[in-house]
């Protein structure tokens, strides 16, 4: 797909998460950035970024581009399990931050001969030689029944090649490549340390904090972790999203509901955010009934995310929820509660993006109402936003709908040049079907400029006449 169109970000995107699940963080990193390079917007490609510098412990950069990604797209879960995850891990590597108290002035002097000490330590093993770095102890595991639980399978794998560095002779030797046998085992255990260091951050077996019972009275109660109900969340969200993304909203609806109900069931210590997620899975279920054709029901699912968002003072999710109730509005046909709800949402657009569309669809409800003037307005308005952003495609709607409130307004010559301009860029972004539909707006506007022209020289001639 990527020889037919290089540099495609969906592509992109998917192929870092492939090279992710096989463990190559290094290409998966490499294509998240390419799909990020020429729209830093690009939901899939943040998140693939985040995942990928999570799983390679890198924690603080992760959470960094799922707080961006979680600003773009607060409706999408993942982002969200993202920062928490991300967070968890931080303080288990560090401690939590109310854990240390500086009293005085030498507890910094303290901690900066600290790091000094520590880089002496680091030059001094570096001065040690290849020959001699095998003979080191490897430092005993404090617990070898957490490191069995942390490396699962591979402990096996860790213990053999700790049994070899015990024989002189094979350390000594040398493969074919002129590789030395003791570099391949010290590198191979190295990495078996790193994982389980990575593996005990992000789901210690031992002291966890936010570790909490489930319900005593069920029969058989285990206790959840905070890890795993995150992951399990992130799946859900994640197939709830694909379901819909894939053209199956009865099928993404379901999985929706059937999670809702369970969630109401679990306490507010195994879901911390416990009401942030009922609002976003009433989201889902609302968008999923708009495209089964359920507007009824999908108003009513709206409004009972925006209800929870206003009592929980969440104002993300009080913007996701107009956004999605003025969709719901403008299928309707109830053209102006589409547009009171989202000028509501104006104020809380966080991105010349987000205000490129919203700013269109208010023209494009008021251009249905036969309010030309105003739809013109939001039409200027939204492509001003589009080219802050730099969005060709956005740029392309927005001087379309300005040269539809100008046909209206019967301001012919300004809709012609519009109208070309919108043709430009439908070329730039391979808009057949747009291109297709300008130049057909094209000659009925042409038309009706040449019979104006004709209507002015008879007026013309009458009034010369007389």
């Amino acid at each position: 797909a990527l020889k037919l169109r290089a540099g495609d970000k969906h592509c992109l995107a998917a192929r870092s998460k492939c090279y992710l699940k096989l463990g190559d963080t290094e290409n998966a990193l490499k294509d998240a950035e390419a799909s990020l390079q020429n729209d830093k917007t690009f939901s899939k490609g943040l998140y693939q970024k985040a995942e990928t510098l999570y799983t390679m412990g890198d924690f603080e950069f992760a959470l960094v581009f799922y707080h961006r990604g979680h600003r773009l797209r607060p409706e999408l879960h993942k982002f969200r399990l993202g920062i928490e995850k991300s967070q968890e891990a931080i303080v288990n590597c560090i401690g939590s931050p109310s854990s240390i108290k500086l009293e005085n002035k030498e507890d910094l002097c303290f901690i900066s001969r600290q790091a000094e000490s520590k880089k002496a330590n680091e030059k001094l093993q570096t001065k040690l030689t290849k020959d001699q770095s095998w003979t080191r102890k490897q430092k005993p595991a404090r617990n070898p029944k957490t490191e069995r639980q942390l490396l699962g399978e591979l402990y096996a794998d860790k213990a053999y090649l700790e049994k070899l560095l015990k024989d002189k002779d094979l350390m000594e030797s040398s493969t074919k490549q002129g590789t030395k046998v003791a570099d391949l085992v010290l590198s191979g255990i190295s990495y078996l340390d790193t994982r389980r260091e990575f593996w005990q951050q992000q789901k210690p077996i031992y002291a966890r904090v936010r570790e909490r019972k489930l319900r005593q009275g069920a029969r058989g109660a285990r206790t959840r972790k905070p890890a795993e109900v995150g992951r399990y969340l992130v799946k859900a969200m994640e197939d709830i999203d694909m379901l819909l993304a894939g053209d199956c909203p009865e099928e993404s609806c379901k999985k929706a509901e059937c999670l809702l109900k369970k969630i109401q069931t679990w306490s507010d210590e195994e879901v911390p955010n416990k009401t942030e997620l009922i609002g976003n899975l009433h989201s889902c279920i609302g968008n999923a009934q708009l495209e089964m054709g359920q507007v009824k029901a999908a108003l009513r699912s709206h409004k009972m995310d925006l209800e929870l968002a206003r009592q929980n003072n969440l104002p993300d999710a009080v913007s996701r929820a107009l956004e999605n109730m003025g969709r719901v509005y403008a299928r309707m046909g109830k053209f102006q509660q589409a547009i009171d709800v989202w000028k509501d949402k104006i104020p809380m657009a966080k991105s010349s993006l987000e205000k490129t569309w919203l700013f269109h669809e208010i023209g494009q409800c008021y251009l249905e109402l036969g309010k030309a003037k105003a739809a013109q307005h939001y039409g200027k308005k939204s492509l001003q936003s589009a080219d802050e952003e730099g969005d060709v495609e956005w740029q392309l709607h927005a001087t379309m709908l300005v040269a539809q409130t100008q046909v209206k307004l019967k301001d012919y010559w300004s809709a012609i040049l519009n109208f070309e301009k919108a043709l430009e860029k439908a070329k730039l972004v391979h808009d057949e079907a747009a291109e297709e539909d300008i130049v057909k707006a094209l000659e009925e506007v042409s038309k009706s400029f040449i019979e104006e022209l004709d209507e002015g020289e008879e007026e013309t001639l009458t009034d010369f006449h007389k």
